[in-house]
């Protein structure tokens, strides 16, 4: 079954479904097309026959491809990272995840496409609380990679438990190392929290690495580290 959801993509509809009737794949297929909120679909000939392939190869698992952005230049670092993650990476960050490494989805890029229109602060709450509920957990105590806006946000964003397990920032940049920590002004606590903010080679892991990504991408991105189940190390 191949499943279409579409809406406002009248341009590009005559495309896509042209790409699906070229196909491939030898096998039946049906084509189930949803009135939804997508404006960015077309196949490689091939895509069909080589994910089922994989996914006979791999029953337990959701079957991905690389793909190809349109225009080309657009959310380059994006594109970049989901097109070279490594298959333990694939297993960490998404379940049971198998890729089929090559470029079988041509994905449009444009203003007016429905990813816009989803709030940045409502994926970056996602992501927050997708770490609170995955990984924290799991840590006694853990350490924010990253003591400007985008760390700091993080720490923020946290429930009153997870911050306390925050063990202290760190970074790679002076100045903000040496002003020691960070006081947490909107607390309620009292005395309000101070976190050190350590030189990243003073610093202990599990690491939570919070970055800003450029790209097209929304917001801060988490990671946790290398040495996030208690090995040794900085990524």
């Amino acid at each position: 079954s191949v499943i279409l959801p579409v809406h406002d993509a009248e341009p590009w509809l005559d495309e896509c479904l042209g790409s699906v009737l070229q196909q491939d794949f030898e096998g039946s297929m049906e084509l189930s097309i949803f009135n939804d909120a997508s404006k960015d679909d077309v196949m490689m000939p091939q895509r069909v026959r080589l994910q089922h392939e994989a996914a006979l190869r791999h029953p337990k698992s959701i079957i991905g491809c690389q793909v190809t952005r349109e225009p080309p230049n657009s959310t380059e670092r994006y594109t970049r990272w989901i097109n070279q993650l490594a298959p333990d990476q694939l297993l960490t960050q998404g379940g049971g995840v198998v890729r089929v490494d090559q470029s079988l989805l041509l994905y449009r890029y444009h203003p007016s496409a429905a990813t816009h229109s989803v709030l940045e602060t409502t994926i970056w709450a996602h992501r927050v609380r997708f770490l609170e509920e995955r990984a924290l957990p799991h840590w006694a105590t853990f350490t924010i990679w990253n003591a400007g806006r985008q760390g700091r946000r993080l720490y923020r964003s946290l429930t009153a438990g997870s911050r306390r397990k925050v063990a202290a920032f760190c970074d790679v940049d002076e100045n903000k190392i040496r002003k020691g920590f960070y006081c947490y002004e909107d607390s309620q606590e009292r005395p309000k929290p101070r976190i050190p903010v350590l030189h990243f080679r003073a610093a202990r892991p599990p690491f939570v690495i919070c970055v800003k990504l450029e790209g097209g991408l929304h917001g801060g991105h988490l990671q946790p580290g290398p040495g996030c189940q208690g090995g040794g190390g900085a990524p």
